[in-house]
């Protein structure tokens, strides 16, 4: 089966995905101010920003796809379970940074009392769900390219430290992690001179 434009095209899209999402997030981190979280959410700089990191979500998921498409005749079932989990989680916490960017300047400048407000159970599973879920389904994939031998250790490794802090990637800048290693995968896809998806060849004198 030949593969897919997206499978072909996994490294560029892996490079551009992560390196926007870890400059966006750098972005958040440059103009948020903790302090005053009233103040900095009617900031336009950080709306701007806020809004755009939604925006890096949707490219993280694309590359997300990208890579699984080209690496899936070798992830096998743990492979398939882990780009699951991880395109849940990433759907998920991408949904909790539509809210910041678009509903929460909403909610401070009508309501700025709800900021303060006690966060109710429903709030909290849903946001601790989303949390959770990035976070284990990106760790779970850096081990399917761990296991699957796709890219450089070092590089699969950071897939998986990413997905780890990625359980803060609602703060910045606990997103950029991820993205880097999203890009250095894209970077090892390029530079690699054979498709990782290409089956191994084994016979007399490694023919």
């Amino acid at each position: 089966m030949a593969p897919t434009a997206l499978a072909r095209y996994a490294g560029p899209i892996a490079v551009a995905g992560g390196a926007a999402f870890a400059l966006v997030d750098l972005a958040r981190w440059v103009v948020q101010r903790p302090a005053d979280f009233t103040g900095m959410m009617a900031d336009p700089a950080f709306r701007v920003a806020n809004g755009a990191y939604f925006v890096a979500f949707i490219g993280l998921a694309i590359a997300l796809v990208a890579l699984h498409e080209r690496f899936a005749p070798r992830f096998g079932r743990y492979g398939l379970i882990a780009f699951l989990v991880a395109f849940a989680g990433t759907m998920t916490q991408g949904g909790n940074m539509w809210f910041d960017g678009f509903a929460g300047p909403w909610i401070a400048e009508v309501a700025p009392q709800a900021i303060a407000a006690e966060k109710t159970i429903t709030l909290q599973v849903g946001a601790l769900s989303a949390y959770l879920l990035f976070a284990l389904g990106w760790a779970m994939f850096g081990i399917a390219l761990l296991l699957a031998r796709v890219v450089p250790v070092a590089v699969a490794s950071g897939v998986v430290v990413g997905g780890v802090l990625g359980f803060q990637s609602g703060l910045p800048p606990f997103g950029i992690p991820i993205g880097l290693a999203v890009a250095a995968v894209g970077v090892a896809l390029l530079r690699s001179t054979t498709p990782a998806s290409a089956p191994e060849r084994v016979g007399r004198h490694g023919q």
